[in-house]
């Protein structure tokens, strides 16, 4: 049995209808994974594939969509099944038609859902699971600290993986110092929310009725602002997002400096998965961190 007879006998098991598709539709895939479209004239899914190895990441994945679709909030699709064939991992899910068009007022909208999902809370901060920001591990056991578990399973990790990239001298001294400082950076009380995890523009789009869709997460508990923070990292969140998330649920005082703690995550994972290019940002977000301490 080939692969893709594999994965349409595996749909056809989970949904209890016989589904034999036509050839798969390659669809242009991200940095990490290879994507296609499975249809056999009356549904469609959307299917990941990449090593056998990585099959945790996509239950992770699973997982992750799950417990953000039970907000019912913001649109995600809807995850199927997942498992192995021919050697490869796959992620099954639903496929969303997605394209540039939004409806009037769709970007308002996004910020106001994405405010109900980060409504959703839990006792501590991290999940049940470890999951993947990239391809990089994200680790997430729970502890009650944010502060520590920012400085321990963000940061730190991150740092960590640079080191043993062969990132060490002024990067690895000034991060050392960030870490043993930055406490005075969160001078809030956040609630864990319910965070997307990888909130770039790339993540989010709008179906084909123009209302917001977001993909691709790295799901824990946490700042809210992390979220938010990562929005402004890339672009592609403009104004009337930013506006009605924020007249949803008003950002602290403070928000703009965090951004940057929250930020630098990000680019350090870059740096771990992409090269030296980001060096440089990296250790320009330390430096502004470390002045902001000062």
């Amino acid at each position: 049995m080939t692969a893709w007879a594999a994965i349409a006998d595996h749909i056809s098991q989970t949904t209890g209808k016989p589904f034999e598709p036509a050839s798969p539709r390659s669809l242009g895939g991200g940095c990490i994974n290879t994507a296609a479209r499975l249809s056999d004239g009356a549904r469609e899914y959307f299917v990941k594939l990449n090593r056998a190895h990585l099959l945790d990441m996509f239950e992770a994945e699973s997982d992750g969509l799950a417990e953000m679709a039970a907000t019912r909030s913001i649109r995600v699709p809807q995850p199927l099944c997942y498992g192995i064939a021919d050697g490869d991992a796959y992620l099954v899910m639903e496929y969303i038609a997605l394209g540039r068009h939004r409806s009037d007022g769709a970007a308002a909208e996004a910020g106001r859902q994405l405010a109900r999902m980060h409504r959703q809370s839990a006792d501590a901060f991290g999940w049940h699971r470890d999951n993947t920001i990239g391809s990089t591990p994200q680790h997430n056991a729970w502890m009650t600290d944010w502060v520590e578990f920012w400085r321990e399973r963000r940061l730190g990790f991150q740092l960590r993986l640079a080191a043993e990239a062969g990132y060490r001298g002024s990067l690895q001294r000034r991060g050392e110092r960030l870490l043993a400082e930055f406490d005075a950076l969160i001078d809030h009380a956040p609630v864990p929310s319910l965070l997307h995890g990888d909130l770039w523009g790339g993540n989010m789009s709008y179906d084909s009725e123009g209302r917001p869709v977001i993909y691709d997460p790295a799901v824990y508990y946490g700042d809210r602002e992390a979220d938010i923070a990562m929005t402004e990292l890339f672009g592609g969140f403009d104004h009337d997002f930013h506006a009605a998330y924020d007249e949803a649920w008003p950002l602290d005082p403070g928000y703009r400096v965090r951004r940057d703690l929250y930020n630098l995550y990000h680019i350090l994972n870059h740096l771990n998965l992409f090269g030296r290019g980001y060096l440089g940002q990296a250790q320009r977000l330390i430096d502004r961190l470390l002045a902001e301490i000062c």
